[in-house]
């Protein structure tokens, strides 16, 4: 397994149906921190945005699940960049 962080870009257009949607999508993260898949997750504290980090094989993997958040699925992400990620020290590293 690898890390992947994974950066949501959110607009203000969207906020009223994020906000809406919001308890389903936690409640898909809830599920993914339950099975291991998710590390860590939360909004940028400027509500532009979130961070997700990934415990998944690769970024194919990665991509196929965030395809799954209800987010996505109602087209209220914006932006969405996935990066593999090696922490070397700290609570995340091996």
């Amino acid at each position: 397994m690898a890390l992947f962080a994974v950066e949501y870009t959110y607009s203000d257009s969207t906020a009223a149906a994020r906000d809406e949607h919001r308890p389903k999508h936690r409640a898909w993260l809830s599920g993914l921190v339950d099975d291991g898949r998710v590390r860590a997750t939360g909004p940028w504290t400027d509500g532009s945005g979130a961070l997700i980090l990934l415990d998944v094989a690769d970024e194919a993997a990665a991509r196929d699940l965030m395809a799954q958040d209800p987010f996505a699925q109602r087209d209220l992400i914006d932006a969405v960049r996935i990066t593999g990620w090696n922490p070397v020290m700290g609570v995340f590293s091996a």
